[in-house]
């Protein structure tokens, strides 16, 4: 890490020009919400000004490389690093999260991946997904994201999707009508399944179910198709 010549500590600002390049996403803000939440406790000057030190920046790639890789919440990523410091052996805990956690694992539920485990404040999903407070409130006031106490990995997917739309110069009165298109989708499909669903025995809701994953699966390959066709014609 290259510290200043004049000594053996960095600043704020250039801790996140270390970081920027594994972490385009990364602010100034996100690291004092990390320091906020106890996962990071850089020294302070006497002028109170931040002191990192080679140890504090390896502790924050590895918190950013816990969300931004394996989706995990920061009270999880916080319990597992009180549990590496507790370890007779930290530096061995810290090099077994390259698998995916028990508490991130997802799990399969058709064409979509469903983080059922994954459970984040709305300042969590924002800090995790790179999405600004303004942001995220927008997207809620959309419809886009529901506004809630608790966001699964559904809403963390999304949040991510519509970042990295945004850098394209999408906005979120743009992203409302994936919401409604998607609502129109799910309905049709609701009443496709609904004469399954009514069936008491156990292999009806199993037909139900594979059906609809059927459905999810076509549906998301018609609208690429469609898509895709349309733009030849256009650009």
């Amino acid at each position: 890490m290259p510290l200043s010549k004049a000594r053996d500590y960095l600043s704020i600002g250039e801790v996140l020009d270390s970081l920027r390049r594994d972490f385009p996403d990364v602010s100034i803000s996100k690291i004092r919400f990390l320091e906020s939440e106890g996962l990071v406790t850089p020294e302070r000057t006497s002028k109170g000004y931040r002191k990192f030190y080679e140890e504090d920046v390896t502790r924050l790639r590895h918190i950013l490389t816990l969300q931004r890789d394996q989706f995990l919440p920061l009270k999880v990523i916080k319990k597992r690093l009180e549990s590496s410091e507790a370890s007779p052996y930290p530096h061995a805990a810290m090099e077994t999260d390259g698998a995916v956690a028990p508490e991130a694992t997802p799990k399969e539920g058709g064409a979509a991946l469903d983080w059922t485990d994954v459970d984040l404040s709305s300042a969590e999903l924002a800090s995790v997904s790179g999405l600004g407070e303004n942001e995220l409130a927008a997207l809620q006031d959309y419809g886009v994201i529901e506004s809630k106490a608790h966001h699964d990995g559904n809403d963390l997917l999304i949040a991510k999707t519509a970042r990295r739309l945004f850098d394209y110069g999408f906005e979120p009165r743009h992203l409302r009508m994936y919401r409604q298109a998607s609502e129109r989708e799910a309905a049709l499909i609701v009443q496709a399944v609904m004469p399954l669903t009514k069936k008491r025995d156990p292999k009806g809701r199993e037909e139900a179910e594979v059906s609809r994953r059927e459905m999810v699966q076509l549906s998301q390959s018609l609208r690429e198709v469609l898509l895709r066709a349309i733009l030849s014609t256009q650009v």
